[in-house]
């Protein structure tokens, strides 16, 4: 066994991972990061990225049929070639995994693959595969636990990798399905449903909740599940899932909707996207003195600096509990906030109220703050202001409905709270809204900045005019 000594250790070489190791070294701390996978993670290599470039196919799908119908473009899909859409979508994956090894190599992080164990609150024990063997390894300044997480699943639905799937490997399943049973409406269920009806599946959305995307704003998941029953989505809300199981080469559940008798869904593969469990597994946490909570994460005894409760181990991504929000750029940051910290400086905290959250189905969601229902929650006196997206020139140009919902406190002085978009591209529109709710704008600081025209961003302009007394289109 030999021994190593390093500033930094870093477990783990997702999202929140690899960006704690570049800004680390960047700032002249040595770092060795320990993945025993890819690095990149679950995002680069099974969520964020592979989904998305998938996404993207599928609008260019839904655009033929727009095209045809809407526009008088006579043109026909004669087919999707699979094999050359997963082509595309892993060209895209190994480009990104590539550039995210050269940026590690270039600033001098040691990457070594393996499995990591701790053995006390700054020593690292890493078994190496095959000849490998063990390494020791200490850090002087501090150990980072950014091991991720895997999909849920629930009891009696063991994945099989082609009729009942989990979201890791649902876009890796052979081929595309003539029907999909979803089972969660939240982000991820929402977004491969929305794929897969693109695609052309029947598509069945069952959440047990009794909205889509239940952690959003009330209207965000009504304007949602109104456009998906559109596009011929069945959407069960309120609904609860009895039993399914494996009948040749198709899956039949039972589901017992809010309303209505117990129905029998059958279709070629279910996919199961009932969230996400931290991966601590064979961390050997109790070694430096640490525990995961009830629902397995690790919790920081500091929230501005993201240490635990073992003095020197921080954490960051997906192994943190609420208000962390499990998402790969609310992770990036995170990674900042622990590498500065380990370097000496003192970073602001991560403000979580002012993380966007997006949703990228067709058509896109994308939030940032508060909902109206958290923020009266919260003993706020609110004021709300919601203008549909067909209300300006160029959200009728694109066709697909959606909203600009603006809860703020009263007046046009009043401190914006929360913003929630539905519609094409909003996932490009939240920024400006973050910013707002990030540095305690009102109304009237974002109305007194001119929103291009004809633009989907005039309707985030207009919402705010209105708010400050200036409507132009809008009076309410």
């Amino acid at each position: 066994m030999s021994g190593n000594t390093t500033d930094v250790i870093v477990i783990g070489g997702g999202t929140g991972g690899y960006s704690t190791a570049l800004r680390a070294a960047h700032l002249g701390l040595g770092v060795t990061l320990v993945e025993r996978d890819l690095v990149g993670g679950t995002c680069l290599h099974r969520g964020c990225v592979p989904s998305k470039a998938m996404l993207h196919a599928a609008e260019l799908v839904d655009g033929v049929a727009e095209a045809r119908e809407r526009w008088g473009v006579k043109a026909t899909l004669d087919s999707v070639e699979w094999s050359a859409l997963v082509a595309t979508r892993d060209d895209i994956v190994t480009r990104n995994h590539k550039g995210v090894e050269g940026q590690l190599a270039a600033a001098g992080v040691t990457v070594v693959r393996g499995t990591a164990a701790l053995t006390g609150p700054r020593t690292v024990r890493i078994e190496v595969p095959g000849a490998g063997g063990t390494q020791q390894w200490t850090a002087r300044r501090g150990l980072v636990l950014a091991t991720g997480s895997r999909p849920r699943t629930l009891p009696g639905l063991e994945p099989d990798g082609d009729h009942i799937v989990t979201s890791d490997d649902a876009l890796f399943a052979p081929g595309l399905p003539r029907s999909v049973l979803v089972l969660g409406g939240g982000a991820i269920g929402v977004e491969y449903a929305s794929f897969h009806r693109s695609m052309g599946a029947e598509v069945t959305l069952v959440e047990a909740a009794d909205g889509l995307l239940p952690l959003e704003d009330a209207d965000v998941g009504r304007q949602l599940t109104r456009a998906l029953k559109k596009r011929g989505i069945t959407v069960l809300t309120g609904a609860r899932l009895l039993d399914a199981r494996r009948t040749g080469e198709e899956v039949r559940a039972r589901v017992r909707p809010s309303r209505g008798d117990e129905t029998v869904i059958t279709a070629e593969r279910l996919l199961v996207a009932v969230g996400r469990a931290p991966v601590t597994d064979g961390l050997d946490l109790a070694t430096a003195g640490l525990a995961t909570d009830e629902r397995g994460h690790v919790p920081p005894a500091d929230w501005s600096t993201l240490e635990t409760a073992a003095p020197g181990v921080h954490v960051v991504g997906d192994l943190l509990p609420p208000p962390s929000l499990g998402l790969a750029h609310a992770s990036f940051a995170e990674g900042l906030v622990v590498a500065e910290t380990l370097a000496g400086l003192t970073p602001r905290p991560v403000d979580y109220a002012a993380v966007p959250r997006v949703t990228y189905s067709s058509p896109q969601t994308a939030s940032v703050g508060l909902s109206e229902a958290a923020a009266k929650a919260a003993g706020h006196e609110v004021a709300v202001n919601t203008l549909p997206l067909t209300a300006t020139a160029k959200g009728m140009v694109h066709g697909q409905g959606g909203m600009v919902k603006v809860v703020a406190e009263p007046g046009p002085d009043g401190r914006v709270l929360g913003v929630h978009l539905v519609g094409p591209h909003v996932s490009e529109m939240i920024a400006e809204s973050q910013l707002a709710v990030a540095w305690d704008a009102s109304p009237a600081d974002i109305a007194q900045h001119i929103h291009p025209h004809p633009t989907l961003s005039e309707a985030v302009g207009e919402t705010f005019l209105t708010m400050a007394g200036r409507g132009l289109h809008q009076h309410v």
